[in-house]
């Protein structure tokens, strides 16, 4: 059994989207009335392309283009603060990428400037962004806290130089160091480190090297992934795809995250796991909630029960997706330097950023498989109870496939308040095989002919 098929992060993916027409944000953005939405904005910029990654990026770009950019977020920042309902705030600002640290230090001020003066952000609201090792330095760490960013996430992915050679890491192991003690010399609220698993020649001994490594700077989190060889990307051009071992891979994840458990970290997810001890958490008060399932679980890492599975998301710049209700919007998914570039520039081109030309409009069915997805894969899991207010339907008459689930021991029914189906052990080291049979027919359609035209 193939136990690492597709990463659920988010449902629809990308890939589904298709081109629409007629369709205004002007009309959807009542979604994102009252508190409780994230503001994303996305940096597409990269010093190298790692070997694995398929995400919208682009390398060899000078700092002009760069300015071109945040030109044209600045223009996007404006036109959105008024198509805003009056009553909306942003609990979070995101920015991802890329590699966001590539910027300059006043180019990362003038954006921070721009949405504090024109986006209604939460008087308490959480800063979040990503940094690579070779971009984390004294200098822009610093400048981070001043501008009042909450939680700093670094992709290491290892700290034993022939791995990452092998996945195309621009950074060594030494420099890894050096990053990693400067972010934990500055008092972040939040520090979180990546970790990848599953490469051919690594070891459980050498995982557990680059988590003790990781765990002697005290991180309040760390995120465990599977390696992925997704179409297009460099280590696929070279072969090395069918050098994956999925047995081998589902035994490192059991010893890393066995160990990540002993060594006082409680794992939320397949991928994440929080520093247990008071004060640690990345959002919140940093105090510990209910216990599910024998373990002790932040009352903040709760799923929401609104509608559409959380609170709505709008996006700033080319390559992120904005979640406003049921319409989900992107610029067009491109895994190549030249297509994205295209992409970037006809973004800075626009005019008029309220007309959504590419994106999804979810069916009821959609809304309810997405609301599952994005509860049953976190512990402590879905409430059928929350699932029933939402929806005015039985979660297991919905989806029969839960209690199929349930008798082969990936899921268990527990009482927490909410009446929780949540993963057991077993269940969570097969989220990347039990997420993707929840999608739809339609979406696996969508998904494949995308493949296919992008082959």
């Amino acid at each position: 059994m193939n136990r690492y098929i597709q990463y659920m992060y988010s449902y629809p993916h990308k890939t589904a989207y298709r081109a629409l027409e007629n369709v205004n944000l002007r009309d959807y953005f009542f979604n994102l009335e009252g508190e409780g939405h994230s503001l994303y904005l996305h940096l597409p910029f990269c010093e190298s392309k790692c070997g694995y990654c398929n995400l919208f990026s682009v390398t060899g770009c000078n700092q002009i283009q760069m300015d071109d950019y945040i030109d044209a977020v600045l223009r996007q920042v404006k036109q959105y603060k008024e198509m805003l309902p009056h009553s909306s705030s942003f609990v979070e600002f995101v920015i991802g990428g890329g590699t966001p640290l590539l910027l300059e230090s006043e180019q990362i001020v003038r954006i921070f400037e721009a949405v504090n003066t024109y986006m209604p952000m939460d008087a308490d609201h959480k800063v979040i962004i990503e940094t690579a090792p070779n971009q984390t330095n004294q200098e822009k760490t610093k400048l981070l806290k001043e501008l009042g960013v909450t939680r700093v996430s670094m992709g290491i992915q290892s700290f034993e130089n022939e791995e990452l050679r092998w996945l195309g890491r621009n950074h060594d192991s030494e420099r890894a160091r050096e990053a990693v003690q400067i972010l934990s010399n500055m008092g972040f609220e939040c520090v979180n480190f990546d970790f990848i698993y599953g490469l051919p020649g690594q070891t459980e001994e050498s995982l557990i090297r680059s988590l003790r490594m990781a765990l002697s700077y005290a991180p309040d989190e760390i995120f465990l992934y599977p390696l992925y060889i997704k179409h297009g990307v460099r280590l696929e051009q070279e072969g090395r795809k069918e050098l994956l071992d999925s047995d081998y891979a589902y035994a490192l994840y059991q010893c890393g995250s066995e160990y990540l458990r002993e060594n006082g970290y409680v794992q939320i997810s397949m991928r994440r796991f929080v520093k247990k001890s008071l004060g640690s958490l990345s959002q919140g008060n940093g105090a510990l909630g209910k216990e599910v399932q024998g373990k002790e679980f932040p009352t903040n890492m709760l799923p929401e029960f609104n509608e559409c599975g959380f609170k709505s998301a709008l996006s700033l710049g080319c390559g992120g997706r904005s979640y406003l209700g049921r319409l989900h919007a992107c610029t067009p998914y491109r895994t190549t330097r030249r297509d994205a570039l295209k992409e970037i520039e006809r973004y800075q081109r626009t005019e008029d950023f309220s007309f959504v030309t590419n994106g999804i409009l979810l069916s009821d069915d959609e809304i309810k498989r997405r609301y599952v997805i994005k509860h049953l894969l976190i512990l402590p899991g879905i409430s059928k109870q929350a699932y029933r207010k939402a929806f005015q339907a039985d979660l297991l008459e919905d989806f029969p496939i839960i209690k199929d689930w349930m008798d082969q021991g990936w899921l268990e029914e527990h009482d927490s308040g909410h009446d929780y189906i949540g993963l057991t052990p077993e269940g969570l080291g097969l989220s990347d095989y039990i997420g993707p049979q929840l999608i739809s027919e339609e979406i696996v359609k969508k998904m494949k002919e995308w493949e296919q035209e992008n082959a």
